[in-house]
């Protein structure tokens, strides 16, 4: 096992230290000389750590991952590590920054940004250095990327369905995580300079779209500037945005099924399919009844920063509508997206199983179709089982987080939306009614418990499902 977590970890530490190498020549390229050591020290640690572990491995990378047969408990354990260890380098530029930052400040700012929830220490944006800006921006992006590789390597948690959705292969054997992982990392990078380039295009300015980039291909919430809207100064701009935010809410690859269509077939297509329905249909409800007292252009930004788990705001956001954006941050979006929630598709079978059950006392000699719609594929108990506790789960932990932040001394209002958006991995802001929120003056034990449920939200679908499953599901 040690040599499978190491394997892992040493693949996102050599990414830090290329992420680290080009904040370096950024500092060089516009002379900002005062933050160039912090970056170095994350260069040397993360590269450092990298290196050993090609040395320790002896680059037999797949070799080891087959040879030594990790279970899944041993790889929910590689991912939780990553969640706690990653950040910690991250932290680096942070604590020796010229902003006299503490280390628990630090870390707070890189958990934050590697779960891309975007909670952040900083009031004033406009006070950091350019660097230290593309750096949070970073640290969300390597966070997105890291939470989609735990996906594949985690896939074997899920039922069969979720991986047709994926592959024809029956299994996950070792060439095919690294042949999807492969084909995340390019679809991932290629979509962020889809982004870039849809933002520069549209009169954004080149760092300012960059950073954008970054953020939304992975969910986060970190902004290059204090108030979005001086960047989305007209609607043309505000619905060009929303359209960005929704990369990040289909699936990952619904743009690589698009272009090879002629080799899919519906299954591949399944969960996309539904949450463009769900998409549209959310989207007339909104214009029919809301579209009278806002303009739409900011009712489809809210609404569509809601569903991708961004959270993201606009002056004059409808902040009345508060309740509903948090109940859509809830649900979520794709499964194999850097969205967060319940996701769309179980939450639909949930409601879909417990109508059928309720019929069935009424018209017990009925037969209940159990297939998916644009789909082959049908669903097992079993499966509603697993997404029936998953609620169970959400809800315990959102009241568990709730009552912490609480006798914190945080109003009971705040702590209820600040723990459906910690869970959620989505950013504070005016369309929750949650906006001017201090996270750096909050009590020492109050961002422990921040930082603990952001990576409970960020694995929580992925670990704790199955740690309950070893004890209450034997088959």
């Amino acid at each position: 096992m040690v040599n499978f977590s190491l394997v892992y970890l040493g693949i996102f530490s050599f990414l830090i230290s290329v992420l680290s190498f080009f904040n370096i020549i950024y500092t060089y390229y516009f002379n900002l000389y005062l933050s160039l050591d912090s970056y170095f020290y994350s260069l040397i640690l993360s590269f450092s750590f990298s290196l050993f572990v090609l040395i320790k491995i002896k680059f037999k990378l797949t070799q080891n991952l087959d040879r030594f047969k990790i279970t899944i408990y041993q790889k929910i354990l590689t991912v939780i590590a990553g969640y706690i260890i990653m950040p910690i380098i991250i932290s680096v530029p942070f604590y020796f920054s010229i902003h006299n930052i503490s280390f628990l400040d630090s870390y707070f700012e890189a958990i934050s940004g590697f779960t891309s929830t975007g909670f952040t220490i900083f009031n004033n944006i406009k006070h950091i250095d350019q660097s230290l800006i593309l750096w949070r921006s970073s640290s969300q992006w390597i966070g997105g990327l890291y939470f989609l590789f735990s996906i594949i390597l985690l896939i074997d948690i899920f039922d069969n369905n979720l991986k047709k959705s994926l592959t024809n292969f029956l299994s996950f054997n070792t060439s095919e995580i690294i042949k999807q992982s492969f084909k995340i990392f390019i679809l991932y990078t290629t979509l962020t300079f889809v982004i870039f380039m849809t933002l520069s295009f549209f009169n954004i300015r080149s760092f300012d779209a960059f950073n954008l980039s970054m953020t939304l291909i992975a969910s986060g919430g970190f902004l290059p500037v204090n108030n979005l809207s001086s960047i989305l100064n007209s609607n043309l701009k505000e619905v060009i945005f929303s359209f960005t935010m929704l990369i990040s809410f289909f699936s990952i690859f619904l743009s690589y099924n698009l272009a090879f269509i002629k080799k899919k077939n519906i299954n591949f297509f399944q969960e996309d399919i539904y949450l463009l329905i769900y998409f549209l249909s959310l989207l007339i409800i909104f214009y029919l009844f809301f579209n009278v007292d806002y303009n739409f252009s900011l009712i489809f930004f809210s609404l569509v920063s809601s569903i991708s788990n961004i959270g993201f705001s606009v002056d004059k956001t409808p902040s009345n509508l508060s309740f509903i954006f948090l109940i859509l941050t809830i649900i979520g979006g794709s499964f194999f997206s850097t969205s967060s929630g319940l996701r769309f598709l179980r939450l639909y079978l949930l409601f879909k199983f417990s109508i059928n059950d309720v019929i069935s006392h009424v018209k017990p000699k009925n037969v209940f179709n159990k297939k998916y719609f644009f789909s082959n594929i049908s669903y097992e108990k079993i499966e509603i089982e697993r997404y029936f506790l998953s609620l169970i789960i959400f809800i315990i932990t959102l009241l568990l987080l709730n009552f912490l932040l609480t006798i914190s001394g945080i109003s009971f209002e705040n702590s209820f939306k600040l723990s459906i958006l910690t869970l959620m991995n989505t950013v504070n802001s005016s369309i929750y009614g949650i906006k001017d929120f201090n996270f750096e003056n909050l009590q020492i034990l109050t961002k422990y418990y921040l930082i603990i449920f952001m990576i409970i939200g960020r694995v929580e679908m992925l670990t704790l499902l199955i740690i309950l499953k070893k004890f209450l599901f034997k088959n």
